[in-house]
């Protein structure tokens, strides 16, 4: 996941530290096709198997973090073309918005079952005997072996398996997956389907290879700032910790202002707004109107019940989501005013392509893209002095909302300040694989007025 400590989450900080420098300095803009070789210097590659295989993927990721597209591989072009088209105060995502790097990917095998070294030979063949399809023989030293041609995937000698010598090998992307969106290539790369994809990010946070990559916007963010316009951030209620263990909310605020933004607030005071106009539409809505009523404020959630269950779009929720109605708070203030959200995952970028957001919202930051413009202005935020003020004051309820089931339950908050007496059924879920499961027992009929919460992250 993001926040774990390792090579890859190393480099994604120091592309995005590298990408605010060049936005900072402005000028020439061609001083990129030096990033590489800054970020990888040296002779012999560390990581790959080529010191220039790693500085091509370098490349490919600094234009990815500026909102350009890969390049094509077969094609002879310059890390720095299209760059004029980018560096504006203003530029949406283009889809797709995440992307494979193909070079970068080790090409994993398709999901089938290994046996390991911890097979005992032992006499019993239990995973022999569990086979169905007789595609486990035994080798001369009595050890189990699967032939891959015979075996159908079902998993029954892994099971059978008294020394769990057996395990079940897939494609960490497509593990992470909810959506069975990821397939592969003629060259066993892998590959999206982006007409199942909702971006949910899982795939990129989770590929130990750092093969997938989403777009960015840091770069024209530092050119609104630059420019002098009002730019006001709105940032997710799971900042807690992501700054450092104990940083301040008036620490963050500190940095925020040396950076030159207007303005800092919370998304967690839309989220109120959230709760209010959800537990207003439930109450309205069930189970006279609809069986069942979902959250909307997660967008692969959202984006993946439509796709997936069309005939129950109507049962998502038509609130706007916190992001959105904390947008929409400060430009009715702030009349000429860029709005930059920040928060931990890649399907607020998604949600920010839609028109319909796109004059409330003007960029979307994940948290290590801050963090990159940070280190390019060397501010160190534990060591700030706290801003008196901090961040505005929002609810327990707001705040809850980056936890599992918190969404859910301010809405039932509400709901029980106004009618103490009714009781409402819940039910949540985290990870685009289980609120599948969700919405199919819905549909099934398990969840007829329930209020259910889905979350695209675990």
């Amino acid at each position: 996941m993001r926040n774990f400590k390792c090579y890859i989450a190393d480099l994604r900080k120091r592309v995005f530290a590298e990408v605010a420098r060049l936005a900072y300095e402005g000028g020439d803009y061609r001083r990129m096709e030096k990033l590489p070789y800054e970020i990888v210097p040296g002779e012999v590659g560390n990581q790959r198997s080529s010191i220039f295989l790693e500085r091509a993927i370098v490349g490919e990721r600094i234009r990815l973090a500026m909102g350009l597209p890969l390049r094509p591989v077969a094609e002879h072009s310059l890390l720095s073309d299209g760059i004029e088209e980018s560096a504006v105060a203003e530029k949406y995502y283009d889809p797709p918005l995440v992307n494979i790097i193909k070079y970068a990917c080790n090409g994993c095998k398709p999901t089938h079952y290994e046996v390991t070294n911890a097979c005992q030979g032992c006499l019993s063949r239990h995973c022999q005997n569990a086979c169905p399809k007789n595609a486990i023989d035994i080798d001369r030293s009595g050890h189990a072996c699967i032939d891959q041609s015979k075996c159908i995937k079902c998993g029954k000698c892994k099971d059978a398996c008294s020394y769990q010598a057996i395990i079940k090998f897939t494609r960490p992307c497509q593990e992470a997956c909810g959506m069975n969106a990821i397939g592969q290539d003629e060259y066993g790369h892998a590959c999206i389907d982006y007409d199942k994809c909702v971006s949910c990010g899982m795939c990129l946070v989770n590929c130990p290879f750092g093969a997938i990559v989403d777009k960015g916007q840091l770069f024209q963010l530092i050119h609104a700032i630059r420019q002098g316009d009002e730019v006001v951030a709105v940032i997710a209620p799971a900042f807690w910790g992501q700054f450092g263990d104990n940083v301040t909310p008036g620490q963050i605020k500190a940095a925020m202002q040396q950076l030159g933004f207007a303005a800092l607030e919370e998304v967690a005071v839309g989220a109120d707004l959230c709760a209010v106009e959800e537990a207003e539409e439930f109450l309205r809505m069930v189970p006279e109107k609809q069986p069942f009523m979902a959250t909307s404020c997660c967008p692969a959630w959202s984006s993946m019940a439509k796709k997936l269950y069309p005939e129950y779009r109507e049962c998502i929720s038509m609130a706007l989501t916190p992001m959105t109605l904390t947008a929409r708070l400060i430009k009715e203030q702030h009349k000429n005013a860029k709005v930059v959200f920040i928060g931990p995952c890649a399907a607020k970028k998604l949600e920010a392509m839609r028109k319909s957001v796109r004059s409330e919202v003007d960029f979307v930051l994940t948290f290590e893209e801050m963090m990159g413009i940070f280190e390019a202005k060397d501010i160190d935020v534990a060591s700030l002095t706290e801003e008196v003020e901090g961040i505005n004051d929002a609810s327990e309820d707001g705040r809850n909302f980056a936890v599992s089931g918190g969404v859910a339950q301010s809405v039932v908050n509400v709901i029980q300040e106004r009618y103490p007496e009714r009781e409402i059924k819940i039910a949540n879920a985290e990870g685009l694989r289980d609120c599948r499961k969700l919405l199919m027992m819905a549909k099934a009929g398990k969840y007829n007025g329930y209020l259910l919460e889905g979350m695209g992250c675990p």
